[in-house]
């Protein structure tokens, strides 16, 4: 593959939004070579995630179009730019929205994933090398988001922003570890660290909370109580390890004071994945005196904000907030990886549909009605 395009020009197929909420429109687009520290991969499946609709619909936030987005995917690489030394042709790689340069005080540090020079950034529409895009249509450039546009047949990313993974993973399965789910798992796993036989409380059914119950799950947690205002979401919730559901709207008191009085004082661990400030504080003060802790996974908007009485605070109970899971894509994603191959972690079951690249507007439809947790696109037929 490389001997024959690495260093050229890739005519492709590419799902360009050319103006917020219409339609994706498959395009053939122009991909430009990796420069260097880029690397050029072919997508061979990506998945839609809500924040892809969120930027689409463009609330809340500057647009920017023409736009190719997706940042869920598995790949192979195709070609790579000046310096890259850790990746080579034929290497499976999951893309990943934030990064990791490893040379940065974040990079090095034990605690922080949240590398200063790759960290997510959703107004930047092309790359750090020179500040514009690989991609373009007759000349006219497309904008790239968060780094990855996995929603073309081939995309360049900075080599800081891929996941060495195991060549025989499954694609189309471990593509949805490059966001959502990984954001959740790592959220219970990395920071709140539940104990064996613990009880968990998470805020918020969704992909990414679902995720959050997999994790305590796996943890040994005895109790996982989820917490959402759509009570259909339950049975679905079973699969992942909730054991006991709470829906707000059918208490007269705060929904802390419920999940206190249900486990004798509080839970030992909340995980908050709604960005709803309402649901935050409900998070923080369900957790148990002395030694609860509560993880907040949502983004807020951005004039939000919320408050809770000091003396929860002093009563020893611990507010954290994670990014990613708290994992390091380069360095930790294979491993998360290797938990799947090793039947640890269950991924199918976050998979409710597939379409082909050419209905990759069914996926935006599936998630706007409700109806998808992950939506695997099929890149090739």
């Amino acid at each position: 593959m490389a001997s024959t395009t690495a260093g050229k020009i890739i005519r492709c197929k590419a799902a360009v939004a050319w103006e917020a909420g219409k339609p994706l429109v498959i395009e053939e687009v122009e991909v430009a070579p990796p420069q260097a520290n880029e690397v050029r991969i072919k997508i061979l499946f990506t998945s839609l995630c809500h924040t892809d609709v969120y930027f689409w619909e463009a609330k809340g936030q500057t647009p920017l179009f023409p736009r190719i987005f997706g940042h869920e995917a598995g790949g192979i690489v195709e070609s790579v730019g000046e310096g890259v030394t850790d990746l080579k042709p034929g290497d499976h790689v999951l893309p990943v929205f934030t990064g990791e340069c490893k040379e940065c005080d974040h990079c090095k540090s034990e605690e922080s994933n949240m590398c200063d020079l790759l960290r997510i950034n959703t107004d930047r529409g092309v790359m750090l090398n020179d500040g514009k895009s690989r991609f373009s249509i007759n000349g006219q450039p497309i904008y790239h988001f968060v780094g990855t546009s996995t929603f073309s047949e081939y995309t360049v990313v900075h080599v800081g922003c891929l996941a060495k993974i195991n060549p025989t993973a499954p694609l189309d399965k471990v593509c949805v570890l490059s966001c959502g789910i990984s954001t959740g798992l790592g959220a219970t796993l990395n920071v709140a660290k539940p104990s064996k036989g613990s009880s968990v409380a998470v805020f918020g059914l969704g992909a990414v909370g679902l995720a959050a119950a997999e994790g305590a799950r796996l943890a040994g947690a005895s109790r996982i109580i989820g917490v959402d205002l759509n009570s259909k979401r339950f049975p679905e919730a079973k699969k992942f390890g909730v054991t006991e559901f709470v829906n707000p709207k059918d208490y007269d008191m705060p929904v802390q004071e419920v999940i206190a009085e249900m486990t004798g004082g509080g839970v030992d661990r909340s995980v908050e994945c709604t960005g709803s400030v309402s649901a935050m504080i409900s998070a923080f003060e369900c957790v148990h005196d002395g030694w609860g802790v509560a993880v907040l996974v949502g983004v807020p908007n951005k004039d939000d904000a919320f408050k809770t009485h000091p003396i929860n605070v002093l009563n020893e109970k611990t507010l954290k907030g994670t990014f990613f899971g708290n994992y390091k894509p380069r360095s930790d994603l294979p491993s998360v990886v290797e938990m799947y191959m090793n039947k640890e972690l269950e991924l199918e079951k976050f998979i409710t549909h597939e379409v082909p690249f050419t209905e990759i507007n069914k996926a935006f439809e599936y998630m706007l009605k409700g109806e998808s947790l992950r939506c695997i696109i099929r890149m090739t037929p």
